[in-house]
C-alpha cells in the first residue's frame, strides 16, 4: 500500500506517478503492519491476565475455558479492526473493481520478502497461542495457517477493491511462502530450524535539497518522511532503507555436533539502499518533478553474513521469561556482519 508506482511512456520523456506516489502519512502504522502489532498485542494481552506463574505454560490437554475465550476475543478483535480498518484508511480513498497490481519489481523485491516475514511470525504467534490452548500439533498448525492467511488475504481483498492500490499475486504467493515456511518445519522437524527475522538500522538522511523543473524546492528529507514517516517506530516498520530482512539458521539443528551453542544461529541478510520510489527515484507533487541523480543516490542491494540467536532455544524455568524471549524471536540480534552489495 505503502508503494510509489512510476508508469513510463515511451513517447514521452516526462515521468507520471500514479495516485499513489504522493500523499502524506499522517498514521504511524500502514495497515499491514497494524494486523502484525496487533497480534503481537494481542498475544502479550491474553497471557497477563493471570496472576498464576503457570499460566504462562502451555496446557498438557485442551483447556475450554482458555480456548473458547481466546476464539472469541481473537474473532471479535479480527472482526474489528478489519472494520476500523476500511473505515479510517480504505475510505478515504476511491474504490473501483476488483482489480489486479502487478508489483513483482517493487521496491527491489524488499515488499516481498516483508510479505514472508509477516507471514511467517504470524503462523508462529498464532501456533504458540493454540498450543498455549492445548490444541493438538495437527489442530494448532491448521489454526495458525488458516489465521495467518485470512489476516494477510483480507487486507489484500481490500486493496484489489482500491482504485490507488490493487489486489497483488506476488503479495499472496510470498504470504504463502511464509506461513508454509513456518507449517512445514513444524510438521516434519517438530521446531524451526530456519527464521525469518527482521533488523533496522538508524543511519539519518542527507539534507539535499531537490530543485523541480519550475524552479520550486524539496529536501530528501522531506520525501523520507512523507514516504516512510517521521518518527523512528514509524521507520523501523515502513523505511527499506533501513531494513534487513533475514533468514537464520541453526547451526546444530544443521550440524548436531557442532561444537557451537544450541542458540547460535547463521543469518543470511537482504537488504536495498536509496529507494526513494517503487521503480525509480523519480516523484511529482502537483506539477512538480523531482528525480535524484543516479550516481549520487544509486539504487542498490547487499547480501549479509552474520551471526544471530534463536532465543526460542534458550529454555528457563520461568514461563513468562520464556514467552518474553519468544516474542522478541522475530528480530535479529545486533553482531558483527560481511555484506557484499550491487555495486561491487
Amino acid at each position: 500500500m505503502e508503494a510509489l508506482f512510476i508508469k513510463k511512456d515511451s513517447h514521452i520523456k516526462v515521468r507520471i506517478s500514479s495516485k499513489t506516489t504522493y500523499y502524506s502519512i499522517h498514521s504511524i502504522l500502514g495497515s499491514k503492519t497494524v494486523f502484525l502489532a496487533f497480534f503481537f498485542f494481542l498475544f502479550i494481552q491474553t497471557v497477563v491476565h493471570s496472576q498464576k506463574q503457570a499460566f504462562f505454560a502451555p496446557a498438557d490437554t485442551l483447556d475450554k475455558a482458555r480456548f473458547y475465550t481466546g476464539l472469541a476475543f481473537t474473532s471479535s478483535s479480527f472482526t474489528a479492526t478489519s472494520i476500523g480498518l476500511y473505515n479510517s484508511w480504505y475510505k478515504q480513498f476511491d474504490q473501483s473493481e476488483f482489480h489486479l497490481f502487478n508489483d513483482w519489481k517493487e521496491w527491489r523485491g524488499m515488499d516481498k520478502l516483508g510479505h514472508a516475514y509477516t507471514s511467517y511470525n504470524l503462523c508462529n504467534i498464532g501456533y504458540q497461542g493454540a498450543r498455549w490452548t492445548g490444541l493438538s500439533k495437527s489442530n494448532s498448525l491448521w489454526f495458525a495457517g488458516i489465521g495467518s492467511t485470512l489476516i494477510q488475504t483480507t487486507i489484500e481483498v481490500m486493496d484489489g477493491f482500491s482504485t490507488k492500490w490493487g489486489f497483488s499475486v506476488g503479495d499472496v504467493v510470498f504470504n504463502s511462502v511464509g506461513t508454509a515456511s513456518f507449517i512445514l518445519q513444524e510438521a516434519y522437524w517438530d521446531e524451526q530450524r530456519f527464521r525469518i527475522k527482521i533488523s533496522s538500522h538508524n543511519d539519518g538522511y542527507s539534507e539535499h535539497l531537490l530543485t523541480s523543473q519550475n524552479g520550486n524546492s524539496y529536501s530528501l528529507t522531506q520525501r523520507v518522511d512523507d514516504l516512510y514517516g517521521s518518527g523512528r517506530l514509524e521507520q523501523f516498520l515502513k523505511d527499506y532503507n533501513k531494513q534487513t530482512i533475514w533468514l537464520s539458521a541453526n547451526v546444530r539443528s544443521l550440524i548436531p555436533k557442532a561444537p557451537v551453542p544450541k542458540w547460535l544461529n547463521l543469518s543470511f541478510g537482504y537488504s536495498p539502499e536509496n529507494l526513494f520510489g517503487g521503480f525509480e527515484n523519480s516523484w511529482t507533487i502537483g506539477e512538480d518533478l523531482y528525480e535524484l541523480s543516479k550516481d549520487l543516490y544509486p539504487r542498490s542491494h547487499q547480501f549479509i553474513l552474520s551471526f544471530d540467536a534463536d532465543l526460542n532455544r534458550i529454555k528457563t524455568s520461568n514461563h513468562f521469561l520464556n514467552t518474553l524471549l519468544a516474542l522478541t524471536n522475530s528480530f535479529k540480534i545486533p553482531a558483527p556482519a560481511i555484506e557484499y552489495n550491487s555495486l561491487g
